[in-house]
C-alpha cells in the first residue's frame, strides 16, 4: 500500500504535541496528535474520524501501532515514540465519506468493517510486513457487505447486524471461523434461534458467553454452542429506567460486573450491572460525566477502572472497585474546541471521542476524536498506576462561570511547586505563574476583571499534578 501512503503524505501535514491549543484535562496528559487537516468530514454528520485500534509488532522490538478509521479508509499510525506519532500506510475502503469503520486484529490480520451503503467489503490487512507497509489479503463482500461491529473471541469472528451483498439477506449477528485468518467461514446466525431479536448493535464476547447491545430491545446474553452451532439465550435486560439505545458494554476481569452506554437519545447515564448471579441482573449504580454529553464506547482496564469515549466529553476514566459508587479519577477533553481543525457546529451531537484503545504494552491510551484524528495519552495516574499527589477531588475552582475571578482551593499531600496558567481559546497563554503550595488546604485566587468574556482553559501542573478546567468568564 505504499503508493497510497506516499498520496496522502505528500497533502497532509501532521499535527503532534507541538499543539498550541489547550484541553480541559485531570490527572491525563497530552503525549502526542495526528490528524490530516485535508480530511473531508462527511456530509450528513460532519464526521471525519471513527474508530480506533491497536496493535503491537513482536517481531520488531514490539513496535506499536495505531490503526484509526476515517472517511477515507484505514491509517496505520506508528506511535512507538508517543510523542510523534507518524502515519506509516493507509489503506483505502472500498467507499469514501464513511460515517462507520470498525476494527480487531487477530495474530498479524487486521479486519476492517463498515456499515455504510453499498459498495463495501470486509478487509482483512496483513501487518506482518511492517514498519515498511501493510498488504490487504482480502478485500470481498462475497462473505457480507456491511456490518456494523466485530469481536474476535478465540479463533472465531462475531459480526453484529449483518447485511450480505445484493440484498441476499441479512444476521442480526453472525459468527465465522478463522481457522483460516486470511478467509473466514461463516458458521451461524442469531437470527436462526431467536428471530424477534433484530439487530445486535454491538456484542463483547468471553469463552463463548455473548454479551450483546440490541439497541432499544436492550442487553442480550446468549452462548455459542460450538459444538451444537447454536445461540442459547441465558438472560436479558430489556426494560430499566431511563432506557435508551444499548449501545456497547465493558465486563471486569472476574465476569461480577458490567458497564454498559446507552446511545440514544443523547445525554443518558451509564449503567453498572451486578451480574455475579446471571440469572439475577440488577442495576447496582448509573452515573454521567456532564449533563448533555453521550457516552459512546466503554472498555475495561484492569480490575476496577472502566475507560469511556464520550460524544462532548473526550475520554472519561471511572473507579467501580464499589459498583454502588463509581467515581470518577481522570478525564481529557478531546472536544474543547470543538474541532481544531474544523469550524464544526457546536449544537451537533457527533463530536468527541468515538472510541479509545487501552491495550498497548506501553500502557499509552490511544483515542480517537470525530473531528481531531488521534490522540496518544498517558492516563496511568487516572489509572492508578501512578500515585498521584494530590487527594481525591482536592482541586476545586469556584465560581464558574464568573464575573472577574475564580477561587482555586487545592488539598495536598505534600509541598509543590506548582504551575498555574491560563490560556485563551485560541491556545494562546495569557499567564503564567509558578508558586509553593504547602501541604494542606490552601486557596489562591484568579484574577480575570483584565480579560473579556469568553472560554478560557486554567491549568496547574506540577511533577505529579495534571490538571486543567474550562473556565467561562460572562
Amino acid at each position: 500500500m505504499k503508493k497510497n501512503r506516499l498520496v496522502i503524505l505528500l497533502i497532509a501535514v501532521v499535527m503532534t504535541s507541538g499543539l498550541t491549543a489547550q484541553y480541559s484535562s485531570q490527572n491525563i496528559s497530552l503525549l502526542g496528535h495526528w490528524f490530516n487537516p485535508l480530511q473531508a468530514p462527511e456530509p450528513s454528520y460532519g464526521i471525519k474520524y471513527n474508530s480506533v485500534w491497536g496493535w503491537v509488532d513482536t517481531a520488531h522490538a514490539n513496535k506499536e501501532y495505531a490503526i484509526l478509521g476515517s472517511g477515507l479508509g484505514t491509517h496505520i499510525i506508528d506511535v512507538s515514540v508517543p510523542t510523534n506519532p507518524v502515519e506509516v500506510d493507509f489503506v483505502a475502503g472500498r467507499r469514501n465519506q464513511v460515517i462507520w469503520r470498525e476494527y480487531k486484529t487477530y495474530g498479524n490480520f487486521l479486519y476492517a468493517i463498515s456499515d455504510d451503503t453499498s459498495p463495501n467489503s470486509l478487509q482483512i490487512i496483513d501487518m506482518s510486513y511492517l514498519p515498511d507497509s501493510v498488504h490487504v489479503v482480502y478485500d470481498d463482500n462475497s462473505l457480507f457487505e456491511r456490518a456494523h461491529t466485530l469481536y474476535i473471541d478465540g479463533d472465531k469472528l462475531y459480526c453484529g447486524s449483518v447485511t450480505l451483498a445484493a440484498g441476499a439477506g441479512y444476521h442480526s449477528m453472525g459468527v465465522y471461523s478463522l481457522a483460516n485468518p486470511q478467509f473466514p467461514v461463516f458458521l451461524h446466525s442469531l437470527s436462526s434461534e431467536y428471530p424477534l431479536v433484530s439487530y445486535a448493535h454491538d456484542m463483547l464476547v468471553r469463552n463463548d458467553t455473548v454479551y450483546a447491545s440490541c439497541g432499544y430491545q436492550g442487553l442480550y446474553i446468549y452462548k455459542y454452542n460450538t459444538g451444537a452451532n447454536t445461540f442459547t439465550e441465558i438472560n436479558s435486560l430489556t426494560s430499566y429506567p431511563d432506557q435508551g439505545y444499548n449501545h456497547s458494554s465493558a465486563l471486569t476481569p472476574d465476569g461480577k460486573t458490567l458497564v454498559f452506554c446507552d446511545e440514544v437519545p443523547a445525554n443518558k447515564a451509564v449503567r453498572v450491572l451486578d451480574i455475579s448471579d446471571i440469572s439475577n441482573i440488577s442495576i447496582a449504580s448509573t452515573f454521567k460525566s456532564n449533563e448533555g454529553a453521550t457516552a459512546h464506547n466503554p472498555y475495561m482496564w484492569g480490575t476496577n477502572r472502566v475507560v469511556i469515549a464520550y460524544y462532548q466529553d473526550g475520554l472519561q476514566i471511572y473507579d467501580i472497585s464499589n459498583p454502588a459508587a463509581p467515581y470518577r479519577t481522570g478525564y481529557f477533553d478531546t472536544d474543547t474546541l470543538h474541532g481544531l481543525n474544523d469550524n464544526f457546529p457546536v449544537s451537533n451531537t457527533y463530536h468527541g471521542a468515538w472510541g479509545a484503545y487501552i491495550d498497548l504494552p506501553s500502557g499509552v491510551i490511544l483515542v480517537g476524536d470525530m473531528q481531531n484524528g488521534l490522540y496518544v495519552l498517558d492516563g496511568s495516574i487516572a489509572l492508578g498506576v501512578k500515585e498521584n499527589n494530590t487527594a481525591d477531588n482536592a482541586i476545586s475552582v469556584f465560581p464558574n462561570p464568573t464575573n472577574n475571578y475564580c477561587s482555586i482551593k487545592i488539598n495536598l499531600l505534600q509541598a509543590e511547586n506548582v504551575l498555574f496558567e491560563l490560556f485563551d481559546i485560541t491556545g494562546k497563554k495569557i499567564f503564567s505563574k509558578t508558586e509553593t503550595i504547602g501541604a494542606g488546604n490552601s486557596s489562591r485566587t484568579m484574577h480575570l476583571d483584565q480579560y473579556n468574556s469568553g472560554l478560557y482553559i486554567l491549568k496547574m501542573s506540577s511533577k505529579d499534578i495534571h490538571y486543567s478546567q474550562k473556565i467561562i468568564k460572562k
